[in-house]
Order: structure tokens, then sequence, then C-alpha cells
């Protein structure tokens, strides 16, 4: 926790955007110190910057492009990896900003400085069931907010703007595997001839292939691990030739 001393030299910033950093490290029982604090200040003093920053706030595209460029670049390097944008989940009741496919299925949710906070409760709902990782990328101002909303393993970056236009990450809280995944709702990324195809292989009758998607799905979760299943829809996915949402890496 922090002290009084701390507690209080803030209290006077709290309102800034520079100062989202104490915030968010008390919100996620993180510690800072008081010479941190006052470099904060120091950096943006009487919140001058403050009204040059609001006069330029970040929008989707630019945190999605730096996104990409800069903390999925390596890993879109990686040959058995997706990253696709838009990707729509429990057939496209919500999309995610942006999914990475290798080993589980990471998303992440974009939160820009234009944005609000209105539908975050609703897309956790879907997301918390077909995700096996999440992250929340979102503007200084919304941090707060998010880590008061979004689960424990949820993980939480803030996008910040310089004074160029560039924006720059900071982890605030490093994604963890999602406890509440549910197998079935996951499947849902599978199209039905998909499920068929690995149903078939698993060696289940051609009577039973023509039962309605629902039941496929759950007889897919009874054939198949996580594992597999993630690995399954990586796979064809990549394969897809007709598809609205192109892999950016494949």
């Amino acid at each position: 926790m922090m002290s009084g001393r701390l507690s209080e030299s803030c209290a006077r910033h709290s309102a800034s955007p520079a100062c989202w950093r104490t915030r968010a490290a008390v919100a996620v029982g993180g510690r800072i110190s008081l010479g941190q604090c006052n470099e904060l200040r120091q950096n943006n003093p009487k919140g001058e910057n403050d009204q040059k920053m609001s006069d330029t706030l970040t929008k989707d595209a630019d945190i999605r492009r730096a996104l990409h460029a800069k903390r999925l670049r390596k890993i879109k390097a990686q040959p058995d990896t997706l990253v696709i944008d838009e990707l729509g989940l429990a057939h496209a009741r919500s999309r995610v900003d942006v999914a990475v496919i290798n080993g589980c299925i990471h998303g992440y949710e974009i939160k820009s400085a234009k944005d609000n906070l209105d539908r975050l409760d609703s897309q956790i709902d879907i997301y918390r069931q077909t995700l096996q990782k999440l992250t929340v990328v979102a503007a200084p101002k919304h941090i707060k907010g998010i880590i008061d909303h979004v689960p424990q393993w949820c993980g939480v970056i803030a996008a910040e703007q310089g004074p160029r236009g560039g924006i720059s990450f900071q982890v605030v809280r490093n994604a963890a595997t999602n406890p509440e995944i549910d197998p079935v709702m996951m499947a849902h990324l599978l199209w039905r001839d998909e499920v068929i195809e690995l149903l078939n292989k698993a060696g289940y009758a051609p009577k039973d292939l023509r039962r309605p998607r629902k039941q496929l799905y759950e007889m897919l979760c009874e054939a198949m691990t996580v594992r597999e299943i993630t690995a399954s829809i990586r796979s064809f996915m990549a394969q897809r030739e007709t598809w609205r949402g192109r892999p950016i890496h494949a």
C-alpha cells in the first residue's frame, strides 16, 4: 500500500493523466515510490502537457498500428502463429480487435482515448468464454476503470501517446490463462464443415455428423482436448481461402 505521505503528495495530482501510473499501481496492489511520483509530476509540471495531449486523442487505428509494429512484431515472425484483426467470436456476437493464435488464443481489446468503456462488461462476458488469454490495450485515462472491471487473469497495457504522436506501451499487468474458458464456445471459431472433418477423423459415424451444429461442437469437445482444438483452429484458419478476415500473418 502507498504511505500516507505518498497518498497526500499525489492527491493533488490524481486528476492528471500524468499520474495514471500511480492510480494503476494502487488498483493492482502494486508499489510506487515517492520519488517515482515526483518524477512524474516534474515531467508534467502543473499539467501543462495535458491539454496538448487532449487535443490529439489516440484513435483505435493509432493504437492498432503501434500494437502490430511494436508489441506483436516478433510474434508475427513465428511460423506457427496467426495474427488476425477483428476476429468474430460466438458466431459474430462480438469481435476482438486483434487475436494471436498459436499455442493458445490470445485476444487484444483496444480502448483508445476516443472510446468509452460502456460495452466492456458485455464484451468480457463473451471473451471469458472464448479466449484463453485476454489483454486490454488502452489509453491511460481508461486504465483505472478497466482494472476495476476486468477479471484478475486479464492483462492490461497502457498505450500512451507522446508529443510527436508516437505510441508507447507500458505493461500494467500481464495476462494469465483464463480459468473460465468454455471449450464449446471456443470451438465455435471452427466452421461446421471443419468440425465434421475433425469428427470424421475421430471415427464418428456418418449419421452422427448430421446432428445440429451445437451438438457437433459438444461432440468435438468430447473427442479432443482444448490444446488440440486450438491447434485445429489455427490450422483451418490458415487454410481458409474465402474469408472476410484474412490473417495478417500465416
